[in-house]
């Protein structure tokens, strides 16, 4: 019932998994994994075991081959078992066991390892292999795009009810406190894929900082605009404000919308800001 992706960011190190499933809440049950050590996707009547079980074993020095026959050869239910491993250097591996209901089945790629079960066909796998070792990027643009793509080529002949992106990077998650880079979910939904791609691009937004060609000098026209936007948001009242109101009140609009990620010294703005200033209706 079930396609997911494993991929890893030599770059940055990242490893993250996105899945689709025709199952309630898919991101409780097939995503796990721990920055520097792997990753692991077990789906097909899961056995949420190997999630701790073959991080463990990563952790003490297994490849993600050994880990999966260890972890194959203990499970009594291993023929209606599937799952992809992938260790903190992106070798992987994959399993389908010969009972999991057709299409099923899961491929290696170059820095990632794709699976799925009650498949339209393996088209969906191929496409999403070709898709992640095509794509520049983000290795959660990467991870998404390809989960796209493989709904795109077929999907789980069942249809669509979850998704999720799990993606763990050292100290990569809020104020650093641990690795949970990414993770996000949309549990149930007519159409999860895009309702989580929504979902990621305001995570990026809020928790993202800007790109240098995104830093904007206000100044002119744009100084205009943006006082308009003010005034229309409720954070200025009138139209040609002295310096000191106005960069009160954009500062103001910055903090209530909770984007002091993307708060840059006075007399710059972010893109980003300014999108979702045209963007934003009246509460």
């Amino acid at each position: 019932m079930t396609y997911s992706i494993i991929g890893f960011d030599p770059e940055t190190e990242e490893l993250g998994i996105a899945v689709q499933s025709k199952f309630i809440g898919v991101g409780s049950v097939v995503p796990w994994a721990k920055a520097g050590v792997g990753a692991v996707a077990t789906q097909s009547y899961a056995n949420p075991a190997y999630g701790p079980d073959g991080l463990r074993l990563m952790e003490e020095g297994r490849s993600a081959e050994e880990t999966l026959k260890i972890l194959i050869e203990a499970d009594k239910g291993r023929a209606l078992r599937q799952v992809g491993i992938m260790d903190a250097q992106g070798a992987a591996a994959t399993y389908t066991g010969e009972d999991c209901y057709d299409w099923a089945g899961g491929k290696l790629g170059e820095n990632c390892v794709a699976q799925g079960n009650i498949l339209v066909s393996g088209e969906t796998v191929e496409a999403m292999i070709d898709s992640f070792e095509n794509t520049k990027g983000k290795l959660a643009k990467r991870l998404l795009t390809a989960l796209n793509a493989g709904q795109a080529a077929g999907g789980d002949k069942r249809g669509m009810q979850s998704a999720a992106i799990y993606v763990v990077k050292e100290k990569g998650g809020y104020l650093e406190a641990n690795d949970r880079f990414i993770d996000l979910r949309v549990d149930e939904h007519p159409d999860p894929i895009n309702e989580l791609i929504r979902i990621y691009k305001l995570h990026q937004l809020y928790f993202a900082g800007p790109e240098p060609e995104d830093v904007l000098t206000i100044e002119g026209e744009l100084r205009v605009e943006i006082v308009a936007h003010l005034n229309r948001l409720g954070f200025l009242q009138e139209d040609y404000p002295a310096d000191e109101q106005f960069f009160d009140g954009l500062t103001s609009f910055i903090r209530v919308e909770n984007f002091e990620r993307r708060e840059l010294e006075r007399g710059k703005i972010d893109r980003a800001i300014l999108e979702y200033m045209r963007e934003k209706e009246i509460e």
